[in-house]
């Protein structure tokens, strides 16, 4: 099943912004083609305005039909009552707090029967019905997850041995295969079709650790690797994933759903996948915990890639804690998958042992201010957090010397463009549902059907990766050697072993931007390229908020040092409770 949003809009708006706006709708039907924003298969609020944030010229309001304009001034009249009585995401929730509840919590209410997984599993499942139309968060949702949830109760019953996630409802991103009625695809129009043969391996593991897999998520098309001037958490399948903490900003991307899902209080925890700020980004955002777990910690089997390098998929919950748990039923102790770190994979490792308060006591912490330093309000923020990682007992060490994004952004795109190709052909070549075999179909496809999935930006990223050099030329293997010696020799490696610290805190991105469909991301500001490149685990965590937008802050550290930033992340959590469920507003003024 598909959820199609239908409606969302702001209460106080006057009759006659109404009027004039569905005359914008009954314009776009009979003047955009189909499927384009203007169309009722459309979110409503993307079509109500037919040119992406702007009104249409009164030329255009003129050239309506008269019979047009007289059916719009009845129906004016029924509709606000209508939208009156629609269910309204910011109004306080009084029966689970699902939006605010933990795992833990959660386990224990289903332990002592207070509560079945099937109850709770309908819950979500209402909850997103009422309010996923005016966010968009999820592409599927799965008709299995309330058979799933019953037999999670019956082994309840039998006395089966049980683990934190057991009954426990989760989402993954839609770029994990699931072998079920939900296709796979990565948000894109030319996979719509497309059902996985097996589960990915992370799949199989929240299946085997109990979880009820209750949907997917959307996602930046193509995980946010097709343009160069995309809107984060927009897909020709899934429209425009919105923020819940403001309807008119970016939710980041490309875990985009995942995180808004988590955040909305549409699932316990979700998994979203990076390459470079797709778990964090979105999760400062949103105003939630991600893991980017250190690559190949996490099975990368059943993902569609985009860089063998760099990719991960990790834990986004609203806690620490509640990461922490989702990251032990996900990590992949299979030491003998290839990773692409030198260090020594671990064995299994119980991630929930680290969670301590005073994990902070005794401990170095470098700070680096990045884009901050030309941001007032993120570096208030992030003054704010220096300040209590001081109070919870570390020792914070000033002005460490980090990499810029703009000396190792160029080296990363030709990396990962040149394994973007290898990486999705592989995929593609063993997906006999898909209707694309290559990067070379999928680049025919999206061309053949430009109306429908390149109404706003190109695909110049799948054609640069089209024509980028193979894995054995010169210039990958010397972009890839760059981006390594820019970012871990001479970036995190040096500054850990200098300064003798145990982490670095930096903050994570920017405040989530207006969302732009004509020019594209807003970006002012990111430090995920740090631990992405080399592969290294970071952990964004809420930190405050500018004008009610949430701010966070991410540890890196060294690779497979998850243990440490777990404890870290989770102290700091533990001293600032800075964490607000979203309040749904139209929008922010700042």
């Amino acid at each position: 099943m598909r959820l199609r949003p239908s409606s969302c809009r702001p209460r106080s708006a006057s009759p006659t912004r109404y009027w004039v706006r569905l005359a914008c709708l009954f314009w776009g039907l009979v003047s955009r083609p189909p499927r384009q924003p203007g169309v009722l298969s459309w979110p409503m609020h993307e079509a109500l305005f037919p040119v992406p944030g702007g009104w249409v010229s009164s030329r255009d309001l003129r050239s309506c039909s008269r019979c047009c304009r007289s059916i719009l001034s009845v129906m004016r009249c029924a509709t606000f009552s209508t939208y009156e009585n629609q269910p309204r995401p910011d109004k306080k929730m009084t029966d689970l707090a699902l939006d605010r509840t933990d795992i833990a919590t959660l386990h224990n209410s289903l332990a002592d029967g207070s509560v079945s997984s099937a109850e709770l599993t309908g819950d979500y499942l209402s909850r997103i019905k009422k309010y996923d139309s005016a966010l968009s968060a999820v592409l599927h949702l799965n008709p299995e997850a309330e058979d799933i949830a019953r037999q999670r109760d019956e082994e309840r019953a039998n006395g089966k041995p049980l683990g934190p996630l057991h009954g426990i409802p989760v989402m993954v991103k839609d770029n994990l295969d699931t072998r079920d009625s939900q296709p796979t695809t990565a948000g894109s129009l030319a996979l719509a079709e497309h059902f996985a043969a097996k589960d990915s391996e992370v799949v199989q593991k929240l299946r085997g650790a109990g979880a009820v897999l209750l949907g997917k998520t959307n996602l930046s098309e193509w995980a946010n690797f097709r343009s160069t001037r995309s809107a984060s958490g927009w897909s020709s399948l899934g429209g425009q994933t919105r923020n819940p903490y403001a309807l008119d900003r970016t939710p980041g991307g490309s875990s985009s759903g995942s995180a808004v899902a988590v955040a909305a209080g549409f699932c316990a925890a979700a998994i979203g996948t990076e390459t470079d700020g797709s778990i964090v980004g979105p999760a400062a955002m949103n105003g939630v915990v991600g893991i980017k777990p250190t690559v190949g910690l996490v099975s990368r089997s059943g993902i569609i890639p985009i860089s063998s390098s760099q990719d991960t998929a990790g834990p986004i919950a609203r806690s620490v804690a509640d990461a922490a748990f989702l990251l032990a039923a996900i990590a992949d102790t299979d030491t003998t998958g290839p990773v692409t770190v030198q260090d020594k994979k671990p064995v299994a490792v119980d991630y929930p042992a680290y969670l301590k308060a005073d994990g902070l006591a005794n401990t170095r912490i470098g700070a680096c201010r990045l884009f901050a330093e030309d941001q007032a309000s993120i570096r208030g923020v992030f003054e704010d957090s220096l300040t209590a990682l001081r109070e919870a007992g570390a020792q914070v060490i000033e002005e460490l010397a980090l990499p810029s994004l703009v000396s190792v952004r160029e080296h990363e795109l030709v990396v990962m463009a040149t394994e973007f190709r290898q990486g999705l052909n592989d995929y593609l070549a063993t997906a006999q549902a898909a209707s694309v075999r290559s990067l070379s179909d999928l680049i025919t496809f999206n061309r053949n059907n430009t109306e429908r999935v390149m109404p706003y930006f190109a695909q110049e990223l799948l054609e640069r990766s089209a024509s980028a050099p193979s894995i054995s030329d010169s210039i990958y293997l010397t972009a890839r050697r760059e981006s390594l010696r820019l970012t871990a020799s001479e970036g995190i490696d040096r500054a850990l072993s200098e300064h003798r610290l145990d982490a670095i805190v930096v903050p994570t991105t920017s405040t989530p931007w207006v969302i732009d469909w004509v020019n594209g991301d807003n970006r002012s500001g990111s430090s995920a390229y740090l631990a992405a490149v080399p592969g290294y685990p970071s952990i964004t965590v809420p930190a405050g908020y500018v004008h009610g937008l949430p701010v966070g802050i991410s540890f890196i550290a060294g690779p497979w040092q998850e243990p440490l930033l777990i404890r870290l992340a989770h102290a700091f959590e533990s001293v600032t409770k800075v964490r607000q469920p979203p309040g749904f507003k139209g929008s922010i003024e700042n």
